[in-house]
C-alpha cells in the first residue's frame, strides 16, 4: 500500500484529517515535495512525522486495555457499593440488609435492585472484554465487610477505614445512600465520556463503552429523582421539575434530574464538589481537542461557541442553567482516580 492509498484509508475514520493539519490539496502537496526531496527509505519517517503532527499528544497516552481496566475500578466500587448494602445478588440478604431495605419503597428498591444487577454485569462484561482483547484484568479489590460495614479495600462512609466518615450511617439511613449512589453514578458518566477518546482505535469496544456510559446517566437520572421524592415515596416522578416556562423558578424541584449548572457541589458539597467540577489535562491529552478540555459542569462553550452568546438561543430564551444542562462534561483520570480513592481504605493500593 502506497502513502496516498494511507491517507486514503485514515480519512475513511477520521474525515477530518486534513483539517487537523493542512487542506486536503496542499497535504497532497506537500508530500509530493517530499519524495523530491527525500530518499525512498525516508519518505515513511517523514509521513510518520506528518501523522505526529495531526495526532500530537505530548506523552504517550493511555491504551484500549487500560482504559477498560480504569473503568473496572470504577465498576467494582460501584458494584461493592451496592451489594454492601443491599445484598450480594444471589445470595440471601443479612438480617441488617433486609431492614435497610425496608427503608425503601417498592418502586425505589425495584429500581436499586435493576441498578445493582447492572454494575455487577457491568464489572463481568469488562472483565471478558479485557481478557478477549489479550489483556490482564485488573485483580478484584478486597470485597470481605467487617462489622462496621466497610470492606478490605473500601469505606463508603469516606472514614479511610474507620467506618466513621461524612457519610456515616449509609448503609442504616437511605437518604444517605441515595446521596452517595449519586455522587457515583455521576461520576461513572463523567469517566466514561472522559475515556472515550482513547478507545477510538476499536470500534466495538467504544461502542460498548458508551452503551455502559448511557447506563450511568439513566442511574443518576433515576437517583436523582428517588432523593427529590424521598426513599420511601412510590410516585417520585409525580414531583419532577415542571418546564412550563422560561425562568428557574419554573424548574426548581431538587435534586433535578440532570446536573444542573455545577449542581451546587451535590449532595454533600465538603466531599462531593470535585465531582462537578473541572479537572485537569494529563500530559498525554491530545492537542487536537478544543479547549476548555475538561471543564467544570457549568461549562457554556461546546465546540469553541458559547452557547449563552449565540443569536438563536438568546431568541429562545432559554433558561439561563439550560446551557450547561443540555450537556454532560468529560471528566479526566487522574482526577477520577482522586475522587474514587474517598471511599478507600487508608494503605489499600486498589486506586492507585
Amino acid at each position: 500500500m502506497n502513502i496516498f492509498e494511507i491517507i486514503s484509508e485514515i480519512e475513511k475514520v477520521d474525515p477530518e484529517v486534513y483539517d487537523r493539519l493542512d487542506s486536503r490539496r496542499s497535504i497532497f502537496k506537500h508530500m509530493s515535495g517530499l519524495g523530491q526531496k527525500l530518499t525512498a527509505a525516508a519518505v515513511p519517517l517523514a509521513f510518520g512525522a506528518v501523522l505526529n503532527k495531526a495526532y500530537a499528544q505530548t506523552t504517550a497516552a493511555p491504551g484500549v486495555v487500560d482504559v477498560l481496566n480504569f473503568a473496572l475500578r470504577l465498576e467494582y466500587l460501584e458494584s461493592t457499593f451496592y451489594n454492601l448494602g443491599l445484598g450480594t445478588i444471589g445470595a440471601t440478604a443479612t438480617a441488617a440488609q433486609t431492614t435497610f431495605r425496608s427503608g425503601f419503597s417498592t418502586t425505589n428498591l425495584a429500581s436499586l435492585d435493576i441498578i445493582r444487577l447492572d454494575e455487577s454485569n457491568h464489572v463481568s462484561a469488562l472483565i471478558a472484554t479485557i481478557t478477549a482483547l489479550g489483556g490482564t484484568p485488573i485483580a478484584a479489590p478486597n470485597r470481605t465487610p467487617n462489622a462496621l460495614g466497610v470492606t478490605g479495600d473500601f469505606d463508603f462512609t469516606g472514614g479511610k477505614g474507620t467506618g466513621t466518615g461524612p457519610f456515616a450511617g449509609i448503609f442504616t439511613t437511605p437518604a444517605t445512600f441515595l446521596a452517595v449512589a449519586q455522587a457515583l453514578e455521576d461520576t461513572g458518566v463523567r469517566a466514561y465520556k472522559g475515556g472515550a477518546p482513547y478507545l477510538m482505535s476499536n470500534k466495538d469496544v467504544l461502542t460498548a463503552a458508551l452503551n455502559i456510559h448511557s447506563v450511568e446517566a439513566r442511574h443518576a437520572s433515576r437517583l436523582r429523582t428517588m432523593r427529590r421524592a424521598g426513599a420511601a415515596n412510590n410516585t417520585a416522578s409525580a414531583v419532577a421539575p415542571t418546564n412550563s416556562g422560561t425562568n428557574e423558578a419554573d424548574r426548581s424541584a431538587s435534586p433535578k434530574s440532570w446536573i444542573s449548572g455545577n449542581d451546587n457541589g451535590g449532595p454533600a458539597p465538603a466531599v462531593t464538589a470535585p465531582v462537578y467540577g473541572a479537572g485537569t489535562a494529563p500530559a498525554y491529552t491530545p492537542t487536537t481537542l478544543s479547549a476548555p478540555v475538561f471543564p467544570a459542569e457549568n461549562n457554556v462553550i461546546q465546540g469553541g461557541v458559547t452557547l449563552s452568546a449565540t443569536t438563536l438561543t438568546a431568541t429562545a430564551n432559554f433558561p439561563t442553567l439550560s446551557y450547561s444542562e443540555a450537556f454532560d462534561e468529560p471528566l479526566d483520570v487522574p482526577t477520577v482516580l482522586t475522587i474514587a480513592k474517598t471511599f478507600a481504605v487508608t494503605g489499600s493500593t486498589f486506586f492507585g
